[in-house]
């Protein structure tokens, strides 16, 4: 008896021991599922919604290019794509053959999808073709039954309605390269394109605007089961530009096939209103990708496509560069407007003789008459008294030779030359330097834009900056008012001197510009001149009377500029016409400017809030 009470009494407290155990153990789970499900429950079910739920971001509509008057000259368009699941056919090479019937597939883009379809998991889409057209996307749509795991999908891309005429302004956009997902990986979003020139590499930033997101239902692979939520991007700023596009596009049939800049400015304020460049090229062949062959027949053109030569043209300004010399003359005081130089034709210095362009010569000339005859030797005898630095410095100050404050990428700044310059070369300056630099030549060298400036400043007499942003994000910039420029710090009377000659070389008999006279009598333009040799003419040469520089081949012709503004009583518009190989300022480049220059005040663009419409095109044939 003794013995089973012993026993029940070591089992009990086994039971117990076991009981305890067990309540321990279902406690301590109990205490885990209370700290796991109410606890901590807000936490773990965030960790099960990310592993159900993919969050993505969208590529958000790129901003819109538009002009002076909000016309779009930068878009964005629906772009149909045609996409291949593989999982979805048990036949890719057969869904890819029937495909390439409907449209059709090269051997890159054939080996390109295998690349894809092997890289990627089989749920993952494949690119197939972009770009389609509506006929494309529709045929595919009919014929979806044979075309088992190809979809149409819809995406945007970059349109230009102005195609070439506005390229270099403008710009392109392209896919971004790894570098660029490297600094930014919101750039790696498919769709998404960035500005690699022009307008749309300036504004780039501004013009993405910002990417929005999808939350999608995802299995534990990772195939999208439906979507949760959408939220779009938001779209980027609208850039509004100083361009009038209709003035732009008569510009460039102006120019037709000439290789050839032109540029048309607002005398007071800067404001480019036409920036023209011939040859061109289509922006649009960026956005899908240029192909080999079409990037040879551009680099290979000596005529320089992908060039902006209105900001990237190096030019000796020929005789167009001698206001600078006239203003830095008279500034120094080296020059009176009434002083008279002799000219027989050349002028000695030496054993060397500096030719002026006639022949005969022009006799005695003071300041009006030399830039109305446009007398090399004036202008010899200008610079020598004036010296290189002081009229290197009045260069810079009207716009030659320096870095102007353009928004667009490129620009180069060419050069005027001093004697400190030429000793950083390690030789040293000579009087005949100065000497071929009063007629714009030697080793000055300017671009097409800072001749349209300089001679803004001659005109306006103050110190505008060129520029291409009107409006960024619906607020307009500043510097669109006269007061927002400081004045060039000359005397009017100054200014008035070589105004009146560049009046005269225009509307006086025997000016060097005759021909660009406007029809209009009561509007009258201003202008000079210019021809800049490409290449050394010997003494023998030009004294043999044989020689004839529009019979050299093309490319050894001088260059043919000219530059001008109207009205005179009341500067507006400054133009400037810079065209490669043209030979003869006054025949080639003067009746171009002309032409621009009547287009541009039947415009009237700095005085218009909307375009003038079908009715000016009628009225200006």
């Amino acid at each position: 008896m003794r013995r089973d009470t012993r026993r029940t009494g070591v089992f009990t407290r086994r039971a117990l021991l076991v009981m305890g155990g067990q309540v321990a153990v279902l406690g301590g789970l109990a205490a885990r599922l209370y700290q796991v499900q109410v606890v901590e429950g807000s936490h773990f079910e965030t960790l099960a919604n990310e592993n159900r739920i993919s969050a993505r971001m969208i590529a958000p509509p790129r901003g819109r290019i538009l002009d002076r008057f909000g016309v779009p000259v930068a878009g964005s368009r629906i772009n149909w794509r045609a996409l291949l699941i593989s999982e979805q056919t048990t036949d890719v090479k057969a869904t890819l053959d029937a495909f390439s019937r409907i449209v059709p597939l090269t051997d890159y883009e054939r080996a390109r999808i295998d690349r894809e379809i092997h890289k990627h998991r089989h749920f993952i889409p494949v690119m197939v073709r972009e770009f389609l057209s509506w006929q494309d996307m529709a045929a595919i749509e009919v014929n979806a039954p044979d075309l088992p795991g190809v979809l149409v999908d819809v995406g945007t891309t970059r349109i230009y309605p102005y195609s070439s005429h506005l390229s270099h302004i403008v710009g392109y956009v392209a896919p971004p390269n790894e570098s660029d997902v490297a600094n930014d990986p919101v750039l790696a979003l498919p769709g998404l394109r960035i500005g690699r020139a022009g307008m749309e590499k300036y504004h780039d930033l501004a013009l993405r605007g910002r990417p929005g997101a999808v939350q999608l239902e995802v299995n534990a692979v990772g195939r999208v089961i439906r979507e949760l939520d959408r939220t779009e991007g938001i779209q980027g700023d609208e850039v509004g530009l100083t361009i009038d596009a209709g003035l732009q596009e008569m510009v460039v049939s102006r120019l037709g096939d000439e290789s050839a800049s032109a540029m048309v400015m607002d005398c007071r304020n800067g404001e480019v209103l036409a920036m023209a460049t011939n040859p061109s090229f289509d922006p649009t062949v960026f956005n899908a990708g240029v192909s080999q062959a079409q990037w040879l027949e551009w680099t290979r053109d000596r005529r320089t496509p992908l060039i902006n030569k209105a900001t990237s043209g190096l030019y000796a300004p020929g005789s167009t560069f001698k206001m600078a010399v006239a203003l830095a003359g008279l500034e120094s005081k080296a020059l009176s407007p009434n002083d008279r130089i002799s000219c027989p034709g050349y002028l000695d210095l030496g054993d060397t003789r500096f030719h002026c362009w006639s022949k005969g010569g022009h006799g005695n000339l003071d300041l009006r008459g030399g830039l109305k005859n446009s007398c090399d030797v004036f202008f010899y005898e200008a610079a020598r008294r004036t010296g290189i630095d002081k009229v290197a410095a009045m260069a810079n100050r009207m716009g030659l030779g320096t870095e102007l404050e353009l928004d667009l990428p490129g620009q180069r700044i060419g050069l005027i030359p001093t004697r400190e310059w030429r000793m950083a070369q390690g030789k040293a300056w000579n009087i005949g330097d100065t000497i071929v630099s009063g007629i714009g030549q030697g080793y000055i060298q300017v671009t097409p834009l800072q001749l349209a400036t300089y001679c803004a400043r001659i005109a306006s007499g103050r110190m505008v900056q060129p520029h291409l942003t009107r409006s960024l994000g619906g607020v307009i910039q500043p510097g669109a008012l006269p007061e927002d420029w400081p004045t060039v710090d000359l005397p009017d009377k100054f200014l008035h001197a070589v105004r009146e000659g560049m009046w005269a070389v225009v509307n006086e008999a025997g000016g060097t510009a005759a021909g660009a006279k406007l029809p209009d009598p009561k509007i009258q333009l201003a202008g000079k001149t210019g021809s800049a040799q490409v290449r050394r003419v010997s003494r023998e040469l030009r004294e043999s009377g044989t020689f004839d520089s529009a019979k050299l081949p093309w490319e050894y012709r001088p260059h043919a500029l000219f530059v001008c503004f109207a009205p005179y009583d009341a500067p507006r518009y400054a133009v400037s016409v810079v065209i490669e190989h043209g030979n003869a300022g006054a025949a080639a480049a003067a009746p171009l400017a002309r032409d621009i220059m009547v287009d541009t005040l039947a415009r009237d663009p700095a005085n218009r809030t909307e375009p003038p419409g079908a009715k000016l095109a009628a009225t200006t044939k």
